[in-house]
């Protein structure tokens, strides 16, 4: 029975992923972000489960993929669909908002490739599928909440929405190392990257909650280019 729980896991992804694109269609778009990152959730531990109880398995591997797609590869795309055809400016029979599904063709390469590339088991290549989805599916809900009219000039504007979108399909297949968030070691000297992530991510989600997803998104990126910065220096140095 053990070896049937990581599957498990990785279907109640896949549910949460079909469930966040049918409040994507309800305009729903708080309870589209909740059920992206409960999914999310559900990503992270499949794998953790797979190692407890010994489950690894080829199947396993496919399905996680599979399941990425929807949660992390599809609501992100609808998301940004949604946002251009409510964009300023934008003409009702425009084809404009159809640019939105780019980061789903981006996610869709890069899971693809992440099953066969062996670079990435402790780290990562571009950034993930999951970071890049919560980034996205978070942005409806910022402009929703937000009082900023810089933020929301933004994020109603189409110009944006058109750069982000094929920003975020490049970042996903990017060949930018970006560090894991598996604490596989205790020494700060290690883990100084990661530290500052969660610590800032744990305070500003405090603070800030929905809103503080894409600041979180950014300075990952921002961390994972400085640490990739100080190992080149280090092994300049040490050559």
């Amino acid at each position: 029975m053990t070896k049937h729980i990581p599957n498990t896991i990785t279907i109640l992804n896949l549910f949460c992923g079909c469930v966040a694109v049918i409040q994507l269609f309800e305009k729903h778009y708080d309870w589209a972000f909740f059920f992206v990152a409960l999914g999310i959730f559900f990503d992270f531990f499949d794998g953790m489960a797979a190692r407890i109880f010994n489950a690894a398995s080829p199947l396993g591997l496919q399905l996680d993929s599979l399941a990425d797609m929807v949660t992390s590869g599809v609501t992100p795309g609808l998301t940004l669909f949604f946002m251009l055809q409510n964009s300023s400016g934008m003409p009702a029979d425009s084809l404009i908002p159809y640019l939105g599904f780019l980061p789903t063709l981006g996610s869709c390469y890069r899971l693809a490739n992440f099953n066969i590339d062996t670079r990435q088991t402790d780290s990562f290549i571009g950034m993930p599928t999951p970071g890049n989805a919560l980034f996205i599916v978070s942005l409806p809900v910022v402009l929703a909440s937000t009082t900023s009219l810089i933020a929301i000039e933004l994020l109603t504007n189409h110009f944006f929405l058109i750069v982000l979108a094929a920003l975020s399909a490049f970042l996903l297949n990017a060949p930018i190392p970006l560090f894991s968030l598996k604490f596989k070691s205790f020494r700060l000297s290690k883990m100084k990257f990661q530290l500052v992530l969660v610590l800032f991510s744990v305070i500003s989600l405090v603070v800030l909650q929905v809103a503080a997803v894409p600041l979180i998104i950014f300075l990952y990126v921002v961390l994972s280019m400085l640490k990739n910065a100080t190992e080149r220096k280090s092994q300049k140095t040490s050559a």
